[in-house]
């Protein structure tokens, strides 16, 4: 984070993922994800290289051999739940004292041995640049021996595996661009718990994508902590350090969106997520070029206060960003824009607080992730800054911003109204088992009556109604 905040999805924290089986497979692992779209992504990569060890998968825990929680650190009450699903897991060892209990990703590498040690909740603590290694620290730990390794890499992406699709829908997959993170914004952890920044083989990233809309996906979503740092130009050299000559030659976020969206016009593409100090006018013009990658920016602000946005570490102002919202709606006038925001960062003031409600009237996004600061330890700012705003204050000041962005949601999902937009479908409503839901080009979520489509399928829906943020409308020709 970028995905530091849109990594929460509360719609999905705690999902179990679906249930493969394997042929004479003797071993089953139950994986559930917390919080961003990368941990979910990095689940399919667990199950890939399990699986390959002869594990098949389970959506029910307590039949399981291994349980593995792959974890989020962005906020305490993440922690917080990933805590309390652990002591639910520790119960299935009553019936089955041999079942392993492993804690993955950003939490493991946060938290380390804690768990093992001080908390013993767990058997195995993996972090996410270790997940080769879950064979042997299997086999270590069914030895009665504790198993860890939250060794960062410089290297590591997980280009050559192939991940095992364990999605819901079987129409959207997440495609990893890229690790790590070097933007050390002050408030977040993730550069502590998935290391430095390092971009993947660009031809990997595209045989990967081309596999998945072979196999019937019909939407990627290119992930990154900040996408549009991404850069090739062999061996995964860092852009620091690249001479003229390669960064000319080299692959840019830009051309690797080009690439992917040539692979076939019926495949819908999408990124996540997006850093405003390295945003190219590039990008933009590449969006606006190709029709099939959606018109829809996740642009995570923080704060609208210039002075705030310095002691966050984001590396641009106020002004900045407005200029990058501008690019946007210049080159693109249709495309949607979301953010992120926190409420009640160290020191913040009434008047700071409201420059970002200013800002957020000067943008009017689409929808947004709000929370009120929590502070995260060994960050820059536990060190450097007092978290002094009262707790009753930020939770007031989070109100005011979810009930302004709620009236700029109802506002821009109701400017849909009247209009006729292409919809990719991807599930039932989750109201009506006779209704179809699936999202536009601006990622607006659009429900209709089913029909005779089916999963997939591309339709054009006239929206004749709206709530706050769904589109309500019929199939037309």
């Amino acid at each position: 984070m970028e995905f530091e905040n849109k990594v929460i999805d509360e719609k999905r924290q705690g999902e179990a993922l679906l249930k493969k089986n394997i042929p004479g497979a003797k071993k089953k692992m139950f994986l559930e994800s917390y919080g961003c779209q990368m941990n979910f992504a990095d689940s399919e990569v667990v199950a890939s290289i399990l699986m390959n060890e002869g594990y098949t998968t389970t959506d029910n825990f307590k039949e399981a051999d291994v349980i593995f929680v792959n974890t989020c650190a962005i906020r305490e009450n993440a922690e917080s739940r990933v805590r309390q699903r652990l002591q639910d897991y520790k119960k299935v060892k009553k019936n089955n004292p041999n079942a392993l209990i492993g804690v993955l990703g950003c939490m493991a590498e946060r938290l380390k041995s804690q768990f093992l040690e001080q908390e013993k909740l767990v058997d195995i603590v993996v972090g996410p640049d270790a997940y080769r290694d879950l064979p042997n620290l299997i086999e270590t730990a069914e030895g009665g021996q504790k198993a860890i390794n939250v060794i960062l890499s410089k290297e590591e992406t997980y280009a050559d595996i192939t991940p095992v699709r364990l999605d819901q829908n079987g129409v959207s997959a997440f495609i990893s661009i890229m690790r790590g993170c070097d933007n050390m914004c002050s408030f977040c952890v993730v550069p502590f718990t998935r290391g430095r920044e390092r971009s993947r083989d660009p031809e990997s990233i595209v045989k990967e994508v081309r596999e998945a809309f072979e196999n019937g996906y019909r939407e990627v979503t290119l992930l990154g902590q900040n996408v549009d740092s991404y850069i090739w130009a062999g061996g995964g050299l860092k852009k620091e350090i690249l001479t003229e000559e390669q960064r000319r030659e080299a692959v840019t976020f830009a051309q690797l969106l080009e690439k992917v969206a040539l692979i076939h016009p019926d495949l819908r593409v999408r990124f996540s997520t997006s850093h405003p100090k390295d945003m190219t006018d590039d990008v933009l013009y590449t969006m606006a070029k190709y029709e099939n990658i959606c018109k829809y920016i996740h642009l995570p602000v923080q704060s609208g206060n210039s002075e705030i946005l310095d002691k966050m570490n984001r590396g641009y102002t106020r002004e900045w960003y407005l200029d990058r919202i501008a690019a946007i709606r210049r080159i693109m006038p249709d495309a949607a824009i979301s953010s992120d925001v926190i409420s009640g960062f160290c020191g913040e003031t009434e008047e700071q607080h409201r420059d970002t409600l200013s800002l957020m009237e000067a943008v009017r996004y689409d929808f947004a992730y709000m929370f009120a600061y929590s502070e995260r330890p060994k960050t820059l700012a536990e060190r450097k800054y007092k978290d002094d705003v009262p707790e009753d204050v930020k939770k007031r000041r989070l109100t005011e911003i979810v009930d302004l962005q709620r009236k700029h949601s109802e506002e821009r999902t109701r400017q849909g109204v009247g209009k006729v937009h292409r919809v990719l479908i991807e599930n039932e409503s989750k109201k009506s088992a006779t209704q179809w839901s699936g999202r536009n080009s601006q990622n607006t979520t659009v429900v209709f009556d089913k029909g005779n489509f089916k999963k997939g399928d591309y339709v054009n829906v006239l929206a004749t109604s709206c709530t706050t943020s769904t589109l309500i409308g019929e199939v037309v020709n």
